[in-house]
């Protein structure tokens, strides 16, 4: 699709190398056209000798030497990068930034008129190859940037085009999501725990239910409250366990977590 680009990943830390992995394991763009820059130089040498891509301290030259730019960096540090590249930012470059609430507008601010931009959120189940990730396209950016974003994050998972005011509410679902699925598989497997199972027993048990429940939810054509009714008898031990999480307000406390971390974005973006 565009494998005549080059592509510059600022920040190397754990999605930036996520997303390097995909990309160059779904042979979506060879090492050779790759270059990483970081602060930590040992972070850098080991993306040199595990993935063979050109690493590097100089932001700015990297930008220049690159087609597309992923911008890898925490939402704090953003402003002192923007000035940094921007001498090299010209209207030619796609630049996709993954740091949360920071807005394509804002971004746009602190590069040359002109500059294409695409606000993106992926997941951390990226590194399983299962991620969950959206694409926005900033007021200067055509539907074939946002395809080249598509398929760089499909390579590590599902990913999807959505409108950028949709992009905290994606950020307090899927971007931070998993941690909250954690939680749960955690407190199934201690609760496996207390009543006698052992602990390697009770994860294992604990995730392949969340994993399975999850899979079912993709092939099965039926919404999920349908799934559940069909694992609840009338009167049976599902039942009893399903009245327990009501009572203890479960729904109202998962969508609580999304709503404090879409506040949370928000409050990013306003350099909070």
């Amino acid at each position: 699709m565009f494998t005549n680009k080059k592509l510059a990943v600022l920040g190397g830390g754990k999605m930036g190398g996520i997303l390097l992995r995909g990309v160059i394991d779904k042979k979506i763009l060879s090492p050779d056209r790759i270059t990483v820059t970081d602060i930590d130089k040992d972070r850098l040498q080991t993306l040199a000798s595990t993935l063979r891509v050109s690493v590097s301290s100089d932001n700015k030259k990297a930008v220049k030497n690159a087609d597309i730019v992923i911008l890898a960096v925490k939402p704090q540090i953003f402003p002192d990068l923007l000035q940094d590249i921007r001498p090299a930012a010209t209207a030619s470059k796609l630049f996709m930034s993954i740091a949360a609430g920071i807005t394509t507008g804002a971004i746009e601010k602190g590069l040359p008129k002109g500059a294409r931009v695409l606000r993106v959120m992926p997941n951390v189940n990226a590194l399983a190859g299962e991620g969950a990730a959206a694409v926005s396209r900033g007021k200067n950016a055509k539907p074939d940037d946002a395809r080249y974003a598509l398929a760089i994050l499909g390579s590590v998972g599902l990913a999807v085009e959505v409108e950028e005011k949709l992009m905290d509410a994606v950020t307090g679902l899927s971007g931070s999501g998993p941690a909250y699925c954690f939680v749960i598989i955690e407190a199934l497997a201690d609760a496996g725990v207390q009543l006698g199972l052992p602990r390697n027993l009770a994860e294992k048990l604990a995730v392949q239910t969340v994993l399975g429940s999850a899979r079912l939810c993709q092939v099965a054509d039926q919404h999920p409250a349908q799934l559940k009714n069909m694992v609840t008898s009338p009167g049976g031990t599902t039942a009893a366990g399903l009245q327990v999480l009501e009572e203890g307000k479960i729904r109202a406390t998962l969508i609580g977590a999304v709503e404090a971390a879409v506040r949370r974005a928000g409050e990013l973006a306003l350099g909070k």
